[in-house]
């Protein structure tokens, strides 16, 4: 098994619910990524906003040093990022040995409808734009598997253990 996995894609993905499942599945530590941003990229994205590089960069650094520690301390843990670029990702490589990525997959109209139905997030409907606009795939050199996010979380994760097993 890995020892890390990014469950990552864009919102309403449902990166939090198939991050926590597999967390529990794999008995390893859970982040939510969106719990480490600063309370400045909160503020800028509840304002309707999307974020640039430049704001990402110190929440990019706190995932990344915590999946460093989770390698470190030999836990390993499952993490819910939306991990949107390769660059993004690669710092996360960087950061730990073992890290290996569960890209939930989904359609414009449905990311659409899951975020416009959540409530007390930070995250407005109207920027799936702009997450939309800085998505890059999973690369077929990276490590990790791409999934429809359609499917059931279990089926989902019960897929992505099923496959990091194989691999791992």
């Amino acid at each position: 098994m890995p020892s890390v996995v990014v469950v990552m894609g864009v919102s309403g993905s449902g990166k939090s619910t198939v991050g926590g499942l597999l967390a529990q599945r794999l008995k390893v530590p859970f982040l939510e990524a969106d719990d480490v941003h600063p309370a400045a990229n909160r503020a800028k994205l509840a304002a309707g906003r999307p974020l640039d590089d430049e704001d990402r960069r110190p929440w990019l650094l706190s995932v990344a040093g915590w999946i460093r520690r989770a390698t470190d301390d030999g836990q390993g843990g499952v993490v819910a990022c939306s991990a949107l670029k390769h660059e993004y990702r690669e710092l996360f490589r960087r950061a730990g040995t073992g890290v290996w990525f569960l890209y939930l997959a989904l359609d414009r109209a449905t990311a659409d409808r899951r975020v416009a139905g959540r409530v007390d997030h930070f995250m407005p409907a109207r920027l799936v734009d702009s997450q939309y606009a800085a998505l890059e795939p999973l690369r077929p050199d990276e490590p990790g598997l791409t999934v429809d996010a359609a499917a059931a979380p279990e089926t989902i994760v019960d897929e992505a253990l099923r496959t990091a097993r194989e691999i791992g």
